[in-house]
């Protein structure tokens, strides 16, 4: 027998092997968690669900001012937040084995986009379209932070959001569902690796459940109202996706949804996520969400809050207290059933459990683990690659960029040229030991350390403050531009302006940075334009006048490197926006996949009695899913296996795409559908599918799609999930509004 069919023979048997080994571990794990409850009194139960910040590094309001010793010591304290590295966790956990039984503490942390290591926003990173360097990206910084003692980061955060005026937008994929849901999934495989109690795996926190980013205004922590049908077919979808990948825990959020807020929202953490969704991880309050709805107007004082909350499926307190200080006594009184606080203590446990917390509390804490691991040279190496994907050429005129390196001179200019902390961006760790700012590569220092390697001689001037109406040093900005062969210059919003609470009602660049731009243009110097922003911003005249410009985002530990690696060539771009670039913030909400309304504006047009603005076009500025590259892509031959799709069959779309310019490079090929008539109102187009594909110069790829009954399906006013008979538009792409080809097909009944 060849070794392939003896695989194929012995396979069956592994996996059963296997699952039953999981199945055996499940039982072994639920027979120790009986025995625990067990012994439990009902204050040592409330402890459980007892979140609170370490005595370090907040990340909101501290509610708590006593000793957390003596907490931890009475078993008052199940996990800590903001604790960080292994010397920290190992005192802390040697504290919970002081307590009567001894029951581990979990150690959460804002892992965001990276540990020590800093990656992209993940924002930036969902621009790469890249779902593997993605999955890669959580993978380190999971592989990281499980080696300083974390068990547990906040993150995905996977909330749709369509408002850029909204700081939080950073932390997530942007607008659309599809491409959310995809990002979603990846990430959760990134931060769990081969599975709980793996030393180089943290639990997944999914957050914040739901429709936080809807926010009214995009002002955070703002209401959120939208019909049942919006929720489920565009808010909820990354949420589901993240569930189904085996998310250990999920967050709720600040907003109240429809009147309603989440964390006492029965329907969302009860009926959906626990119910339909039959996820089995435990839900954490995000900070001080319990407490707040007192302030919120929806309970009367801190003991309703947290019957709310309980009730409600809410089954730990970050920060507000209120179930370490009501939740014994409402079981007590019969408000709250002995059974419900019993399920949530045992979705806590469970996951210390799987963990392998029980069996060794400070199996996580290895100092030599650590030493060896954080900062990897091939963790810095991934970040390198994972930032240069993310970068997104909006313009380019063909001939300044790439960088010749024949050139003799270069002017880099602007105020986000030398400062090395803004390129982390919000959300970054601050790692005992490590030296964030001086390990973080600044722009300047990227683009002069390639520039020395050709001999070419790179020129400075700051030319502006990011903020104020200052001038002066306009002058200098100019003199510097008119010695060189071609102007780099860097501008932006604050690494700071966009994370929690950071809105803005005004995207557009702060102070005079755009007239510095302005003065740089005159030159008439070939001019290439950096935007480093946490958000899409409003830079019109940038946008009309400017040839070359590319959106750098936050990138992260090693951003000066990736954008050098960007601006020579070394690295082709190929990030392709996941959200769309407002032309103005009277545009906002805009977004690709929208409805359609009696009375259609023509694009470009402006038409009386029409869906369209006086002012403006109906159009972003930049559209979702648009990105450059420095080589050129032609699609053909757009092929369907069949026109009649039937209700069980799958649809093959197969096109060829071709490398038609002179650089090798990466396609991102986009897949859109339109329902043409349905029995509610669909959107003028859906993104179904994407592929990257990697193309030689002149070289031609076949790529093909799959296109299933749930693709085409929808919820109806219902809330059922169905797919109605009748035509399809398809239409294949480089961006939502660069559609190359199209077709159109039946579903049959």
């Amino acid at each position: 027998m060849t070794l392939r069919p003896l695989f194929r023979t012995l396979l069956p048997i592994l996996l059963s092997f296997t699952a039953g080994m999981a199945r055996a571990e499940t039982a072994d794990i639920e027979r120790r968690l009986d025995a625990l409850m067990a012994q439990m009194t009902l204050e040592e139960k409330v402890g459980q669900l007892n979140i609170l910040s370490g005595e370090t590094l907040a990340t909101g309001p501290v509610t708590f001012k006593g000793d957390h010793a003596t907490e931890i010591r009475a078993g008052r304290i199940g996990a800590m937040l903001n604790v960080v590295g292994v010397n920290s966790t190992r005192q802390y956990q040697a504290l919970a084995r002081q307590s009567r039984l001894k029951i581990p503490l979990l150690f959460g942390q804002d892992v965001i986009h990276g540990y020590a290591t800093t990656f992209p926003i993940p924002l930036a990173e969902a621009a790469s379209w890249d779902l593997p360097a993605i999955e890669r990206s959580a993978r380190v910084a999971a592989t990281e932070a499980a080696s300083a003692g974390i068990h547990w980061t906040f993150a995905p955060m996977v909330d749709i959001a369509r408002d850029p005026r909204w700081g939080r937008v950073m932390e997530g994929a942007g607008e659309d569902p599809y491409l959310g849901s995809r990002i979603a999934a990846a990430r959760v495989r990134g931060f769990q690796g081969r599975g709980l109690g793996e030393l180089d795996a943290v639990m997944a926190c999914v957050k914040h459940f739901a429709a936080y980013g809807a926010a009214v205004g995009g002002r955070d922590y703002n209401s959120v109202d939208m019909s049942e049908r919006q929720l489920f077919e565009t808010y909820l979808p990354p949420f589901k996706a993240a569930a189904e990948a085996g998310a250990a825990t999920f967050m709720n959020s600040f907003n109240d949804l429809n009147g309603v807020p989440a964390t006492g929202n029965r329907h969302l953490q009860r009926d959906i996520l626990k119910g339909q969704w039959g996820f089995t991880g435990f839900v954490v309050s995000d900070w001080g969400s319990m407490g707040e709805m007192v302030t919120h107007g929806y309970v009367k004082d801190d003991k309703a809050a947290a019957e709310a909350s309980i009730l409600a499926g809410s089954d730990m307190d970050m920060e507000s207290q209120v179930y370490g200080k009501h939740l014994a006594e409402l079981v007590k009184e019969g408000r709250v059933p002995m059974a419900t606080l019993d399920d949530a203590v045992r979705r806590v446990l469970r996951k210390k459990f799987e963990l392998g917390l029980f069996d060794d509390a400070d199996r996580f804490a290895d100092a030599a683990r650590e030493r060896s691991t954080v900062g990897r040279p091939e963790f810095r190496q991934a970040a390198r690659e994972m930032a240069a994907k993310s970068i997104v050429l909006l313009k380019s005129d063909g001939r300044t960029l790439p960088l010749s390196p024949r050139l003799k001179t270069i002017a880099f200019i602007g105020p986000m040229v030398k400062p090395a902390r803004g390129n982390r961006g919000g959300w970054s760790v601050s790692v005992p030991g490590h030296d964030a700012d001086r390990e973080t590569v600044s722009q300047w220092q990227g683009l002069a350390e390639r520039a020395k390697a050709n001999g070419t001689r790179l020129l400075y001037a700051k030319g502006a403050d990011m903020m104020g109406s200052d001038r002066s040093g306009f002058a200098e900005a100019v003199r510097v531009a008119r010695q060189a062969d071609v102007v780099v210059v860097s501008v932006g919003e604050s690494w700071d302006w966009s994370a929690e609470a950071k809105s803005r009602s005004d995207i557009g660049l702060p102070g005079v940075q755009e007239d510095l731009v302005k003065a740089l243009h005159a030159t008439g110097k070939p001019l290439v334009v950096l935007l480093s922003a946490g958000r899409p911003m409003v830079f019109d005249w940038i946008a009309d006048h400017v040839p070359n410009v590319a959106y750098t985002w936050w990138l992260g530990s090693e951003a000066g490197h990736a954008i050098a690696d960007v601006l020579y060539g070394d690295h082709n771009p190929s990030a392709r926006l996941p959200i769309s670039f407002p032309r103005s913030v009277g545009q906002i909400p805009v977004y690709y996949n929208h409805f359609n309304t009696g009375r259609p504006a023509t694009d470009g047009k402006q038409e009386e009695f029409k869906s369209g603005y006086i002012d403006s076009p109906n159009a972003p500025r930049f559209a979702f899913g648009h990105g450059l590259s420095y080589t050129s892509f032609a699609y053909a031959g757009l092929r369907l296996s069949t026109t009649r799709l039937g209700a069980r069959d799958t649809l093959t779309v197969s096109l060829d795409v071709r490398n038609t310019g002179e650089r090798a490079g990466d396609e991102v090929v986009q897949l859109y559908l339109r329902d043409r008539v349905a029995s509610v109102v669909r959107p003028v187009k859906e993104l179904k599918d994407f592929q990257r594909v990697h193309l030689a110069p002149g070289e031609v790829r076949t790529v093909s799609f799959q296109v299933d009954r749930d693709k085409l399906s929808f919820f109806n006013d219902k809330l059922q999930w169905v797919a109605e008979p009748g035509e399809f538009d398809l239409m294949v792409g480089a961006a939502s509004d660069d559609i190359r080809l199209s077709a159109r097909f039946e579903l049959l009944e």
